[in-house]
């Protein structure tokens, strides 16, 4: 198939626009009655605030991704200019916020049905409906662009006729309400005060931002900026003009009252049943659609760390339809037990949500500076300056803070679920060492316990296996103390006995002391085994996928330096292989 050809086959910027634009949009469901219950009358202007913080993360998602278009997200970034530990936390941070947004988008679509119903019992339909759409992945039914294109026009045109409506009942019903509501006091003693809360209560409308670099290799070249731009352009009008109509159409008490489906009671009040209706309606299809993106979104991620040997190999079977149906059961158990714990209350789940949301995006700034400081030959479509970098993690800081200021139970819940996946993921990476002290420590018993504990758990074979995943590196010929930091880095962040250092020969090349270095390394490092492989040729994508074959190691376990401005490939071309220098 020509490249032409595989071009046509990835999603346009509607299409695009349309599977991230429904994770993110579908906040403006449930965020303007968050913001107002914290900053009252203040609540647009806060929103307002978290629109110009979001404007600050189109450039800096912009020059990562731009730099390093790979599939992956903040996990993707930190892999390739951080450490693997680094990398699996921000991807156990990802997964905790996959397992938030799937819960409380399921429990919110719930509460709307609940509005066209009038007899639905929330905490069994929200399991219900996590258990449709964890049948419905392992079936294979997974992201329809075509249905994601359908679900947002519809929602964007609930949206636009939501406040359509409300600007034609402020017109005809006068400004009375807001004034009364403007005139209200402060609950949290001061506007500043008010205004820091709600916007760190209103961090969780921007909740999804992230979704459109974890499928950034599907979208034709240039997409994926331009789905940033509509993201951050449909949160920034719609989020802080509902939240003011709000304040204009109904008082402060019923909004109170009606949090949890302000907008169908907003639409109710404003332009009557049908519009009421129609909002529920779409509330129920684009929230459900969120939970569907959750489910593809924490399968795909969770396959990828578990080819990198961070999640046990358990999870990589598949049915016949070619779905990680393990993964996806796993991950509905973790939404069931989330739900079961905060007992769906949406306060304690919108707190998970934020935690784990705002660490992941100061992750993805600190991937920014991370790469302007490792990689800054690497070539980039666009660069956010450092201070702008630094403001933003400043915002998102600061939003972390006032949220446990917030809601501390929710951020005890945030951690309760934290802690066990960093600490099953440090085992994971560390496994290596601990089966050697378990070794160790079983060489130390009597003679017929350790038989039987040998017998049992078989730790040398399972040690030789973890240890049999050979590497590769690919060198330009370069120094011994940049071969060095390569040993480093595979003795830090790998388990492995094996390493292939490949130099790609052509008539430039110069070699002389190559192998002279690859001898000292290798008795620099004895518990790897170095294998110096020259080969005749041009390094690119067509000899890579050629090595993959002919030694079956998987082009993630595949290391380059970074590439400079005079290399003819792009990183994406590459077939995920890793860069470490």
């Amino acid at each position: 198939m020509s490249d032409k050809n595989v071009t046509l086959h990835k999603l346009n910027e509607l299409q695009a626009t349309a599977i991230s634009g429904n994770d993110i949009s579908s906040s403006c469901l449930y965020v303007s009655a968050i913001t107002i219950s914290y900053a009252g009358q203040y609540a647009w202007i806060s929103l307002l605030i978290v629109a110009t913080v979001l404007f600050l993360f189109r450039k800096i998602y912009g020059e990562v991704v731009g730099a390093m278009p790979l599939n992956g997200g903040a996990y993707n970034v930190l892999l390739n200019t951080a450490s693997k530990r680094t990398a699996s936390f921000a991807a156990c941070l990802t997964i905790l916020s996959y397992m938030a947004t799937a819960v409380i988008s399921a429990y919110e679509a719930m509460f709307y049905l609940h509005d066209i119903t009038h007899n639905l019992p929330l905490i069994s339909a929200t399991i219900l409906l996590l258990l449709i759409f964890m049948m419905l992945t392992i079936i294979g039914i997974g992201e329809s662009a075509f249905v994601a294109v359908i679900i947002f026009i519809m929602h964007i045109t609930s949206l636009f006729l939501l406040v359509l409506a409300g600007g034609w009942y402020v017109l005809h019903h006068g400004t009375a309400i807001f004034m009364a509501n403007w005139r209200m006091p402060v609950s949290s003693g001061s506007v500043i005060t008010a205004l820091f809360l709600g916007f760190s209560a209103a961090m969780l409308g921007i909740s999804g931002f992230e979704s459109s670099a974890n499928f950034v290799e599907e979208q034709k070249p240039g997409v994926f900026p331009k789905t940033l731009r509509n993201m951050w352009g449909v949160v920034s009008f719609f989020n802080p003009t509902i939240a003011l109509l709000a304040l204009a159409v109904l008082p402060m008490v019923e909004i109170g009252d009606h949090q949890e489906s302000l907008l169908s009671f907003m639409g109710q009040r404003a332009g009557g049943h049908w519009l009421s209706y129609m909002i529920s309606v779409d509330a129920v299809l684009v929230l459900s659609g969120a939970v569907l993106t959750s489910y593809v979104g924490v399968t795909g991620l969770a396959e990828r760390m578990t080819l990198d040997r961070i999640l046990p190999n358990f999870f990589l079977a598949k049915n016949r339809r070619g779905v990680n149906y393990r993964i996806v059961i796993g991950f509905f158990i973790l939404c069931l037990s989330i739900l079961l714990v905060t007992k769906g209350d949406l306060a304690s789940l919108a707190g998970v949500y934020t935690f784990s949301f705002l660490t992941v995006m100061g992750l993805f700034g600190l991937g920014n500076l991370l790469l302007k400081a490792k990689r800054e030959k690497l070539p980039r479509p666009e660069r956010a300056t450092v201070l702008s970098v630094v403001l933003a993690v400043g915002f998102i800081i600061a939003a972390f803070l006032g949220n446990m200021r917030l809601n501390l139970s929710s951020f005890y819940v945030f951690i309760q679920y934290l802690i066990p996946a960093v600490l099953f993921i440090l085992i994971m990476l560390n496994r290596g060492r601990i089966i050697r002290w378990l070794i160790y420590a079983i060489n130390l018993m009597n003679k017929p316990l350790r038989r039987i504990i040998i017998s049992a758990i078989r730790p040398y074979r399972t040690l030789v296996k973890i240890n049999s995943q050979e590497l590769v590196f690919f060198t330009r010929g370069d120094n011994v103390a940049i071969l060095n930091r390569v040993m480093i880095y595979v003795e830090e962040n790998e388990s492995t006995k094996r390493l292939k250092i490949v130099h790609i020969a052509n008539p430039e090349s110069n070699n002389e002391h190559l192998k002279k270095d690859i001898e000292v390394l290798d008795r620099a490092y004895p518990d790897i085994d170095i294998d110096f492989v020259e080969i005749d040729g041009e390094f690119g994508p067509e000899i890579i996928d050629k090595l993959s074959k002919e030694w079956n190691i998987p082009k993630n376990f595949m290391f380059i330096g970074s590439p400079g401005n005079k290399f003819p490939y792009h990183v994406s071309e590459l077939g995920g292989v890793r860069l470490i220098m």
